[in-house]
């Protein structure tokens, strides 16, 4: 650590000179000249008055030991105190020892052991001191104190009390005046509500704000907070955070990265952009959604999250994949809400709808809904499409797998017939409402509610112009592959660090 305020002094040393005192004796030992002073002793060397009971003077070495009751004041703003002191007029340093004492308008230092240069305005303990500055304490093993700046320096074993939280560090600069505290290693902040560490940063202890950087984070009962740079204020509860950002909540099972995050303590609510990504993690099977913004806020159940997702969403589960331009997502009833032109991906199903929403059960799926222009497709092979479409349509899974699918409102089918595995014929139908039941990822067989228009086709003699229902689309090149794949929208597959 630099230390700040290294001044220079060169000027003629002047003598220190007794002011008063109730009885004096002269001796001379081994050639050096002693003055005994006793009672209302007192010195003034230039802008340094000191006082105490007893001292022994050395006019030839310029120099005094004090004893008892000492006290140094200087320009009435330092008030030094202690039960001996060697004092120096060459260099203008006073060696205090014991019951040591140094008052500078609302600093109170107390130690056994301090140095202190007057023309630097420079004190240096060690040993272990205490500083008193308004409703601070602060202790260290050693410390510097620059007058002049209102700074202290601490060293080794370094607390700041304060009665809102209490502040460990390996080395913390403190200016009195502003009350403001810098960190220069590892650091802890220990409140009621949470636990704060960092590496390097500052503390306001007067307005409560604070920034935290180097392997910063921020601690509460259920979530953790990290990343390069971490600003809090703690009256208002508000935090920010910025670049390789981490929030953890282990209540939900819950991990966010980003790199610009904003959390509002109080109402428990936070924003995460650039590079967003929430994990829902499961042992089984986890969920990774991408989105330029993320939100999380409190249900109306404590400890309920509802967390929603904006603009270029994308998400991957090994049972699903999808992307829409909405995501909503409520733990109380488990359910996902999809909205602007949503497309999901369950095993060879491309499930589509003006809006779609799927509810889990013990963190597998277990239904799906389908509204408006409702519309599966499948692919039996690299050229032909297995569809259904309806006006709405409603989904069971059974073992994160679709089992069935009930059709509601102008129901169509085209389906390729196989046998063997080799396609022999193309059944198409349409029927108000419909019933598909699937097994091993494939319709096994379709029940018509309604009459159904149904026909049969020869595959040689399948009319091209019916292969494909009204506003069919595939969209498989959007789907993502893998847990990485979900930050490409429409650009090819790139590796994303977010995870390394």
């Amino acid at each position: 650590m630099i230390l700040p305020g290294i001044y220079s002094y060169s000027q003629q040393v002047k003598t220190i000179i007794i002011e008063n005192a109730d009885s004096t004796e002269f001796e001379i030992l081994n050639g050096v000249k002693k003055s005994r002073l006793i009672g209302n002793v007192r010195f003034r060397h230039e802008d340094v008055l000191l006082t105490c009971d007893s001292a022994h003077y050395f006019p030839g070495e310029n120099t005094l030991d004090a004893f008892s009751n000492v006290h140094i004041s200087q320009r009435d703003t330092l008030n030094l105190f202690g039960a001996f002191v060697k004092y120096r007029g060459k260099d203008r340093i006073a060696e205090v020892r014991k019951n040591v004492k140094l008052i500078d308008n609302e600093n109170t230092l107390t130690t056994n052991h301090i140095d202190f240069d007057m023309n630097k305005d420079l004190g240096y303990y060690i040993g272990g001191g205490r500083i008193l500055n308004g409703e601070n304490i602060l202790t260290s093993r050693q410390g510097y104190y620059y007058s002049k700046e209102k700074l202290f320096f601490f060293k080794e074993s370094v607390t700041v009390t304060n009665p809102k939280y209490v502040m460990y560090s390996d080395t913390l600069k403190y200016n009195t005046t502003l009350k403001i505290a810098y960190f220069f290693g590892p650091t802890n902040i220990i409140s009621d509500s949470n636990l704060i560490y960092c590496e390097n940063g500052w503390y306001d202890t007067k307005l409560n704000i604070s920034q935290f950087n180097k392997n910063a984070y921020i601690e509460t009962k259920d979530k953790k907070l990290r990343g390069d740079s971490l600003y809090y204020e703690r009256e208002t509860g508000i935090g920010k955070a910025f670049n390789k950002i981490q929030l953890e909540d282990t209540t939900n099972n819950m991990i966010i990265y980003g790199n610009k995050a904003i959390y509002f303590e109080k109402t428990k609510y936070s924003m995460v952009c650039d590079s967003a990504l929430m994990i829902l993690a499961d042992k089984k099977d986890s969920l990774y959604v991408h989105a330029d913004t993320l939100f999380s806020l409190q249900d109306t159940l404590p400890d309920r999250r509802i967390i929603k997702a904006y603009r270029h969403v994308k998400f991957f589960r090994k049972d699903m994949q999808g992307k829409c331009d909405t995501l909503i997502y409520s733990d109380i009833d488990s359910v996902f809400q999809f909205h602007g032109e949503p497309v999901l991906w369950s095993d060879e199903n491309q499930l589509t709808a003006r809006y779609i929403s799927i509810q889990t059960k013990n963190r597998a799926l277990y239904k799906i809904n389908m509204q408006n222009s409702a519309f599966i497709i499948s692919r039996p092979d690299t050229s032909r499409f297995n569809q259904i479409k309806g006006r709405d349509m409603q989904g069971e899974f059974r073992n994160n797998e679709l089992y069935k699918i009930n059709v509601t409102g102008n129901g169509q089918t085209v389906y390729y017939a196989s046998d063997n595995g080799e396609i022999q014929g193309v059944n198409t139908a349409s029927s108000s409402n419909i019933i598909i039941y699937l097994k091993a990822r494939k319709v096994q067989r379709i029940n018509f509610v309604s009459k159904p228009d149904a026909a049969y086709y020869p595959l040689s003699k399948f009319p091209e112009k019916e292969s494909k229902l009204e506003n069919f689309k595939w969209y498989e090149n959007f789907r993502p592959v893998n847990r990485f794949d979900v930050f490409r929208w429409d650009e090819p597959y790139q590796d994303v660090t977010v995870f390394k």
